[in-house]
């Protein structure tokens, strides 16, 4: 069988892998990913035998945040993240969806105090498959397809 590279590969930098095709542009988005000025490769609806059909996103010369992992595993909890150096994969990990969120997510509860007054907002996991958090202040459930991302 013959092995076809689809995506070149980076010299130093991080590759977001097995990200669902359906939230590729909210993960870039989510990043700000369309106003970086590093060199930024990515495919969709590449085959995996996991997810049946997936998304990669290859930035050169950029390692992300713990804020920005946690961002990417709200959106994308099934992510893994290669970082690159010298071509090399010197390290592989699975992003975890956290389990106190601070900041990251909006509350849709419209009465929620975080909605009307200067606060953050504040969530803990109660569910990893489907993702769903819960509001620390209004008690509001919230599963992951409503996600809202705070602008920072």
């Amino acid at each position: 069988m013959e092995k076809e590279l689809k995506v070149n590969a980076i010299k130093n930098g991080t590759v977001i892998d097995r990200i669902p095709s359906n939230v590729l542009f909210k993960v870039i988005s989510i990043l700000g990913l369309q106003n970086c000025e590093n060199q930024i490769t990515f495919g969709m609806n590449l085959d995996s035998k996991k997810l049946g059909k997936k998304a990669i996103i290859k930035v050169t010369d950029r390692f992300f945040t713990s804020d920005e992992v946690n961002r990417i595993a709200l959106i994308a909890p099934m992510a893994k993240l290669n970082i690159i150096r010298d071509y090399e994969v010197v390290e592989k990990r699975n992003v975890e969806v956290p389990e106190i969120v601070e900041n990251i997510i909006k509350c849709i509860n419209p009465r929620c105090i975080t909605n009307h007054e200067n606060i953050h907002t504040k969530f803990r996991q109660v569910s990893s498959d489907p993702v769903e958090m819960q509001c620390y202040y209004c008690e509001k459930l919230i599963v992951q397809e409503h996600f809202e991302m705070v602008n920072n």
